[in-house]
């Protein structure tokens, strides 16, 4: 088999592209590298799709290993046929292979391999020969044992062949998955004390169509002792097909024995290991689809718009232990630290004012960056009261995984001399200010933008989430002067001692030029290669060091500069622009003699050199006031942010205690099987109120 051929076919790219990324890879170069800068030879494959490459062309090799090792061992036991080769060689799935070998595997002790040791497979072929004359004492007698004992015997066998038929087993497979049901109960004397899993004490659903978050829900409750599951499908069907498949001839006097043997098979053998199969391939099925969700509700909040050039209040809620207060230059940096008292039991409501609003006047803040922990919202409400008159907003933060971060090494080592407390509250107030700076620092299943997140496969979770912050990361890129460790690691190509030697290197000078990360101790030439368009000097000796141009591609940009008379120094003049977005890309790819990728790449960073992509994106929703759930009506039109998004919807904060749900069927006139396909983490969207709930204080919406 050409697995590259067929890998292309499967992705339907060309055979070119899949050799291009194979080669790339096999020469230590990132999938961001080759996504950012081999486009020529990839014909411009992104992240997901190379990454695809990659995962898919292992699963072949290993496949292609695995066919060859089990026609090896078939052919040591003088067992292999032409045909049997080849029906290996066709196969397209693992599990297909294995059936194949299962026949020809080497047993454990089982009813079947001991009445093998009796000598009784010669009567169970005589059996599957299905004879027309004598009868059964004749058939089964001169085994040492009585008839009874023979025959049960030799149906062992009979049974365990029937369990090892690899045409038997697909065929069953696929027949419980297309038309069987999976069926849920609870648990009899089970408790649910909070009726978590109320709508599956009675539940059924097509295996096929089965929803994914379903499956993973289901599982939990199994696993917690409250459901049980069982697999639902016509068991008559699957007899009489088996009995058509193997009773050669139904006028012989063992068709009985056969048809027990069949039952046995069935029971004993088959069906429990393909449902243990199909449940498994559901689950896998289902973390996949979970682990997706995860992946883009991450890249979104990663992406999330950052708010620059702001004095900002990190404001982290408590009751008993009082708020704690940070206040945050625009690049980050402490300026002060203080707590109040606002709140229940100490409810030094006046106090607290007078602080909060010293401080707005003292650093000229421009928002206050209010977590949505415990006293969140009565937070708000006390901001929303102190800052009346005063030329500032606030916002809500998600703190999720905030309290994992001040507790971390990391944080002990940036502020040794704070409590968590107030580690948390700067954290807090950079989220706002740059997102994902302060978000790679913290565990990405710590954020809280998943579902089922600890239902799933933790390690395939935790590869799918690490490419996704590298993928952004290197998206963004960072300035290499003020990047912090946490966000270094997930630049393409660095290790921990390059960063850690860049870091060295920071504490006495900042870098002015690309060229000096080339004398870093542990930067190869290859290592620079891969990382070095990810790094930016805003303020260097080479105005390209801003951008995302690769330094290979410097001495093509100055020819480019050059034959279009331009001075790099010009670049943000507007007659620089015009005559950029003015040039006939084609013509220039052969008086150069490159390609359209990289003449395109050139010249858009050259018209805006640094740009941050988030800078396209929704700015931050920032409020003065607050909603209750009493200013609500039913269609009232509401502007939120989106919190977070789940199989069935998404849900939005649009300043209550509770985030608003749109269900699923809430978001598009149109059917949408996927919320994704319309809503994602961080959108700032219009909705109205579809139904308002105030014993439970929860609000419904819609975007129809």
């Amino acid at each position: 088999m050409n697995i590259r051929s067929e890998l292309a076919e499967k992705l339907k790219i060309k055979e070119t592209q899949v050799e291009a990324v194979l080669k790339l890879l096999s020469e230590d170069c990132t999938i961001p590298f080759i996504a950012r800068y081999r486009k020529e030879a990839t014909g411009a494959l992104d992240e997901e799709q190379i990454a695809l490459i990659d995962e898919q062309y292992k699963y072949l090799c290993n496949l292609e290993k695995r066919k060859e090792d089990v026609i090896r061992l078939i052919k040591e036991k003088d067992l292999l046929t032409p045909e049997l080769e080849e029906s290996i060689n066709k196969c397209e799935k693992l599990i297909e292979v294995e059936d194949l070998y299962r026949p020809f595997k080497e047993k454990k002790k089982t009813k079947a391999t001991e009445a093998i040791k009796l000598g009784l497979e010669p009567l169970a072929k005589k059996i599957m020969a299905f004879p027309l004359k004598g009868d059964i004492n004749s058939l089964a007698s001169g085994y040492n044992m009585s008839v009874e004992e023979a025959v049960k015997n030799a149906s062992y066998i009979i049974s365990e062949w029937i369990s090892d038929n690899a045409s038997f087993r697909k065929w069953l497979r696929g027949y419980i998955f297309n038309t069987g049901e999976i069926v849920v109960k609870k648990k009899k004397n089970s408790e649910d004390v909070k009726k978590v899993y109320e709508m599956y004490y009675d539940f059924k659903d097509r295996i096929k169509y089965i929803k994914h978050y379903r499956i993973l829900a289901i599982n939990r409750g199994e696993k917690e002792g409250i459901l049980t599951v069982s697999l639902s499908f016509s068991k008559e069907t699957v007899l009489e097909n088996y009995k058509n498949k193997i009773i050669k001839n139904t006028a012989s006097f063992v068709v009985p024995i056969v048809e027990e043997a069949i039952k046995d098979s069935l029971k004993r053998l088959i069906l429990p290991s393909l449902e243990r199969e199909i449940r498994t391939m559901l689950t896998d099925g289902a973390s996949e689809s979970a682990i997706n969700t995860f992946k883009d509700n991450l890249e979104k909040l990663l992406m999330t718009k950052p708010v620059k050039n702001k004095t900002v209040i990190g404001f982290d809620p408590a009751f008993r232990t009082g708020c704690k207060l940070a206040v945050l230059n625009p690049y980050g940096e402490v300026l002060e630290i203080a707590t109040i008292y606002p709140h229940e039991p100490h409810n030094k409501k006046e106090e607290a004012t007078k602080i909060l609003r010293n401080l707005i006047t003292k650093y000229k803040v421009d928002i206050i960056a209010i977590g949505n922990g415990t006293a969140s919202r009565e937070s708000e409400f006390f901001v929303s009261e102190a800052i009346k008159d005063l030329n500032v907003k606030y916002n809500i933060v998600s703190e999720a995984g905030a309290s994992v971060y001040s507790a971390s090494k990391l944080a002990i080592s940036e502020f040794p001399d704070l409590t968590v407390e107030k580690r948390s509250a700067i954290s807090i107030g950079r989220r706002i200010q740059d997102p994902l700076s302060e978000l790679v620092k913290i565990d990405p299943k710590s954020i809280g933008v998943g579902e089922y997140q600890h239902d799933v496969n933790q390690n395939n979770l935790s590869d799918a989430l690490d490419f996704t912050v590298s993928k952004i990361v290197n998206e963004v890129g960072v300035n290499i002067n003020t990047a912090s460790s946490s966000i270094l690691k997930y630049i393409s190509g660095l290790n921990k001692r390059c960063i850690d030697n860049i870091q060295k290197f920071k504490k006495t000078k900042i870098f002015k030029s690309r060229d000096e990360i080339k004398e870093i101790n542990g930067i190869s030439d290859k290592v620079y290669e891969q990382c070095i368009g990810f790094l930016r000097i805003n303020d260097g000796s080479n105005l390209l060091d801003k951008t995302k141009i690769h330094p290979e591609s410097y001495e093509l940009t100055n020819k480019l500069l050059k034959k279009l008379d331009l001075d790099i120094k010009d670049m943000e003049k507007t007659i620089f622009k015009e005559k950029l977005q003015n040039v006939n890309k084609d013509l220039l790819c052969q008086e150069l003699d490159t390609d359209v990728y990289t003449i395109s790449d050139i010249i858009e960073e050259l018209l805006t050199p640094g740009l941050d992509p988030r800078d396209f994106l929704d700015d931050v929703l920032l409020k003065s006031n607050v909603l209750t759930i009493d200013d609500l009506n039913v269609g009232m039109e509401l502007t939120g942010t989106v919190r977070n998004v789940v199989s069935f919807g998404a849900f939005v904060d649009i300043g209550l205690h509770n985030d608003g749900l749109i269900h699923i069927s809430k978001l598009s006139k149109d059917f949408v099987s996927n919320p994704l396909e319309v809503i994602h983490v961080g959108d700032i969207i219009t909705c109205y109120v579809d139904k308002i709930d105030k014993e439970k204080e929860k609000v419904n919406l819609t975007l129809i």
